[in-house]
């Protein structure tokens, strides 16, 4: 069996503490037929340093520099741009897959004929590992809009069906944006409950929950143009949803 090539889709920024790890735990993936394309977002610290040490030591990995600051929308979506595989997959510079994700989400999207699937992925804090999160079989449209249950860690789109897909050119909730448009062509994402991923909770905007939420209405609001009944309506029930899978 010819195995698909994959392209991973990693932007940076700033990322020197754990982009080594999130880059190790690509190059120990059972899958091997992959291609590794960081973008970095004119990190100031020695992100592009470490990654080009990478990169003479395995040409599947690719590094890109932005031009200027734009966001990791700009970055993932110049790392999509530049892509070589069927199947494109995201992984954050912060964020770890085990060795068998490829393998397990590949197979399960080859067997099953799927466009779009996740899977679930367990927690990481102080290097201590939390709870997991196990998402329901499927989503849809509709049901994204109150839940985003795709962790970008653990997504892939298969661009035979869908052809390329970029994020939408916002600042926050660029993950959510892009589902929501690709569940516009296809009727459901599929997930593959195993945990085959781990998200690291105390880095980033992760830590500032306020700050998460206010972006989440101005998505509403601002980006899919929601009126204020439905915003409201979804809003809530993302805030309850989203506070029960935070604290597990």
């Amino acid at each position: 069996m010819k195995y698909p090539l994959v392209s991973v889709i990693m932007p940076a920024y700033n990322a020197e503490k754990y982009i080594s790890e999130s880059i190790e735990s690509v190059l120990t993936q059972s899958y091997q037929n992959w291609e590794l394309l960081i973008t970095d977002d004119r990190s100031h610290d020695s992100t592009q340093q470490i990654v080009e040490e990478y990169c003479l030591k395995d040409e599947r990995i690719k590094l890109f520099i932005n031009k200027e600051n734009g966001g990791a929308g700009v970055a993932r979506n110049n790392s999509i741009e530049k892509s070589s595989g069927r199947f494109i997959a995201f992984l954050d510079a912060d964020d770890q897959w085990l060795p068998e994700k490829l393998s397990k989400q590949i197979a399960f999207m080859l067997k099953n004929n799927y466009g779009f699937t996740f899977t679930a992925y367990q927690k990481i804090e102080n290097g201590q590992l939390k709870g997991s999160i196990i998402p329901p079989k499927s989503t849809t449209y509709r049901k994204l809009l109150s839940s985003n249950v795709i962790g970008c860690l653990t997504a892939v789109y298969d661009t035979q069906k869908l052809s390329k897909q970029y994020m939408p050119l916002i600042r926050k909730r660029q993950d959510m944006g892009l589902w929501l448009k690709i569940l516009k062509q296809v009727p459901k994402a599929y997930c593959l409950q195993d945990v085959l991923a781990l998200y690291r909770v105390d880095s980033g905007m992760t830590q500032n929950k306020l700050e998460i939420l206010k972006w989440q209405w101005l998505f509403y609001r601002d980006v899919i143009k929601l009126n204020i009944f439905k915003a409201t309506y979804h809003f809530f029930i993302y805030s309850v949803k989203g506070f029960l899978k935070h604290s597990t």
